[in-house]
């Protein structure tokens, strides 16, 4: 009997199957040091203990980003071993803080599943949480997967394509106990635009762009414990390693600074693509739309909705052909809900 794991292809998967991920992590301040490092973060709330305590908080948390890589990838051993591509995001949302000294585990449902009409390969989709050594869910997301069949005789499933939320409402947002934006100090965040200074529609082109380079990229994979083979091994894809999506979601995140200093928290991902793929030598530039405003009712703290769009040094502001296809150079599209001081 073999001992190694090759992975599940599509013919594995079946809708009410439930996954739970091997090899849960406990973090510790050195993996915010190392996501720092390697994109480099920069927002207040994630960077000073003493500032996350002055909104409320009872340290500085780890990253939400971070938090979302590691719940992550613990998940592609038995969803993405043998993806093709991850394709999209959904219904996302953080519901707790994630702090020093937690320990993260994953757990998947599959609840979708559709052959392509190749045969060749399939679309897994799956509802991913993410728990705590308390078994508290800190966050959720849905994903779906192109990935591969092994026995191409096997015969295609029913297809099953879930129904799921164009973006989330503002209600279902979750504002981590006791984050207060009351007494924010707009000098040490480093901007002075506040939820108010935002409108709908306007669009922000974030100036910086970072060359992203294989050193890095390979660090934050293994960072992440993400083995998906499209990410290591050039026998896999000869045309060169494929730079993980979610580098890519952080690198921009971060880019986004210049511009959106004070969308402090991500609570919410509506959607998201990974328009085309990002090799090693790619540069990065990003540009975010403001989608909605909403009030929370949290002394303070708003929620603002941001389409944040990653190019290969793209120009700014364009997204799609006249056929309604991405531009060969955006890499992500990502829409989500960030909290802002008023």
């Amino acid at each position: 009997m073999a001992k190694t794991n090759p992975g599940r292809f599509f013919e594995d998967y079946s809708v009410g199957q439930v996954l739970q991920h091997a090899v849960p992590r406990t973090v510790t301040d050195g993996e915010r040091a190392l996501y720092h490092a390697l994109y480099p973060a920069r927002h207040a709330l994630y960077s000073s203990d003493e500032f996350a305590r002055a909104s409320g908080l009872p340290q500085s948390p780890l990253d939400d980003l971070a938090a979302f890589h590691v719940v992550f990838g613990k998940t592609v051993p038995d969803v993405s071993l043998n993806a093709v591509a991850n394709l999209g995001y959904a219904e996302g949302r953080w519901l707790k803080p994630v702090y020093a000294g937690d320990t993260l585990r994953s757990e998947s449902e599959v609840i979708g599943v559709k052959q392509n009409s190749n045969g060749k390969t399939g679309v897994v989709y799956v509802r991913t949480r993410g728990l705590n050594q308390r078994d508290e869910a800190v966050m959720e997301y849905v994903r779906w997967v192109m990935v591969r069949k092994s026995d191409l005789s096997a015969p295609a499933p029913d297809a099953v394509v879930p129904e799921l939320k164009k973006a989330l409402e503002p209600s279902d947002l979750v504002i981590p106990q006791g984050l207060n934006f009351s007494n924010y100090d707009f000098a040490q965040a480093g901007e002075a635009h506040r939820w108010g200074d935002y409108e709908i529609g306007e669009k922000i082109d974030h100036v910086d762009g970072v060359t992203i380079e294989e050193a890095e990229h390979m660090l934050a994979t293994r960072l992440w414990q993400n083995t998906a083979k499209v990410h290591f091994d050039l026998t896999f894809r000869p045309e060169g390693r494929l730079i993980y999506g979610g580098h890519v979601i952080s690198m921009a995140r971060t880019l986004s600074f210049n511009g959106l200093a004070n969308a402090q928290m991500v609570v919410g991902l509506n959607g998201g693509a990974h328009a085309n793929p990002c090799f090693a030598g790619d540069t990065i530039k990003a540009w975010s739309e403001v989608l909605d405003k909403a009030e929370t009712g949290v002394p303070g703290v708003r929620a603002i909705r941001l389409r944040l769009v990653a190019t290969k040094c793209g120009e700014p502001f364009l997204l799609k052909n006249e056929d309604g296809r991405y531009m060969p150079n955006v890499l992500l599209d990502l829409d989500y809900w960030a909290l802002m001081p008023v």
